[in-house]
């Protein structure tokens, strides 16, 4: 009888942009590969390397072997920050802001955020999952394998659990790892009008033990800024929600200096996002905790910002930079993480190699997930994505246009386009 093969899948005659820091292909950019092959058995990266040394011929090694015809593989996408579950959308603020009203304006006259809880609030689970399906179903198009998504529009106990239960429902239909986090802490309901800590004490803080066990939450988020909440008020939700074993994230110095980015890090959060007034202190503490900066071109983009978030200085104190869609009605109507790459380099002035790093190596960093996933490396989690180009710099060059092949999930090739379920 002939040998059973050692591997499920193998892949070859291609090029590998590992985006790892160690083994194969570390020491060049990309952490190329060229001429590459990998392997992908029960799920994970089994083997991976120049396929000149392979150890033997691919059809005995392989159960199903998968040309590659020079294309590029690179992990699969990570969108590490969005707000993709919502009701209604924003466009008449979009029309506002055009007409001169600013961001911090339009959330005080009662518009804003508020807008979307109200429609939150009026939609049922399923209604919600039906809205979010076309938005994921781009993202997944683009090569999107992880995704993260929060509440934060319910802003009560039961809307919240209804956001993140839906939340949940679109990580059980699709072939994409959903990791949920509570942001009941994004501003304050109109019920709690001008008692924000009350808000805190009364919603906020009790409902960290129920999403934690209810297992709809990996992560607890917060806003912390003049629209939304003061950093005492942010500390005493991570205080919670490290005692019930939450990881931590920020809404961090996006729209003025409030010491987001040193709060964060005092709580080991997984990332401080935004960023863009964060102050050099701060940009220390995030570097001496491992937090990840996530970049969010898109709302950057869409409100009209001057102020660039401090790349340089970031990149001088060493912190990992991801970047996401940030996929939400008001301040980013995204659905496109490939922009978001060609967004970064334009816009922040990120290189190429480091765009795709952030949403890849960094953006699984940013979730907790860097040991399993966002690199090609032996052991990891065969999320992968394959590209049509002819260097992995197109995929923050090209906008508006889509040169994925297929996505594999968990080694399972996948589908793409919109009849992707």
């Amino acid at each position: 009888m002939p040998p059973v093969p050692r591997w499920d899948d193998l892949w070859l005659n291609g090029n590998l942009a590992t985006m790892a820091e160690t083994g194969p292909g570390a020491e060049a950019p990309y952490g190329a590969i060229e001429d590459g092959a990998l392997a992908v058995a029960g799920g994970r990266i089994a083997w991976l390397g120049r396929r000149v040394d392979l150890p033997g011929r691919p059809e005995a090694l392989a159960a199903n072997v998968h040309e590659l015809d020079g294309s590029w593989m690179t992990p699969g996408l990570i969108d590490c920050h969005t707000h993709l579950v919502h009701g209604g959308d924003r466009a008449r603020e979009f029309e506002l802001r055009l007409q001169g009203a600013n961001y911090e304006e339009i959330a005080r006259a009662g518009g804003g955020i508020l807008t979307t809880v109200r429609a939150t609030r009026a939609a049922t689970q399923e209604a919600l999952v039906a809205a979010a399906r076309p938005r994921l179903r781009a993202l997944l198009a683009e090569g999107v394998t992880t995704i993260e998504i929060k509440s934060g529009y319910g802003l009560d106990r039961d809307n919240e659990l209804k956001q993140l239960r839906a939340a949940r429902q679109l990580g059980a239909e699709f072939p994409v790892t959903v990791r949920t986090t509570f942001l009941g802490a994004h501003a304050v309901p109109p019920e709690y009008d001008g008692r924000a800590e009350a808000y805190i004490e009364e919603v906020v803080i009790p409902m960290i033990p129920a999403v934690r066990e209810a297992g709809l939450a990996d992560a607890v988020d917060a806003f912390c800024e003049t629209i939304a909440f003061t950093a005492e008020q942010t500390a005493r939700v991570f205080e919670a929600a490290t005692a019930h074993a939450l990881a931590v994230k920020l809404h961090a110095d996006q729209l003025s200096d409030q010491g987001g980015a040193a709060l964060a890090a005092r709580f080991g959060a997984l990332s401080a996002d935004h960023l863009e007034y964060a102050n050099e202190a701060g940009i220390a503490a995030m570097a001496q905790s491992g937090t990840v900066a996530v970049l969010l071109p898109g709302a950057f983009y869409v409100l009209g910002e001057t102020k660039v978030p401090p790349v340089d200085a970031l990149r001088q104190a060493g912190v990992p930079i991801a970047l996401a869609t940030d996929s939400n009605p008001g301040s980013a109507p995204v659905a496109s993480l490939l922009l978001m790459l060609n967004m970064g380099c334009t816009l922040f002035r990120l290189t190429p190699e480091e765009a795709l790093a952030g949403v890849t190596r960094h953006g699984a960093r940013a979730l907790g997930l860097g040991d399993s996933h966002g690199t090609l490396e032996v052991g990891k989690v065969a999320d992968l994505a394959v590209w049509r180009i002819d260097q992995p710099a197109e995929l923050a060059y090209w906008i508006g246009f889509n040169p994925l092949i297929c996505a594999v999930k968990n080694g399972v090739i996948r589908t793409t386009g919109t009849d992707n379920r």
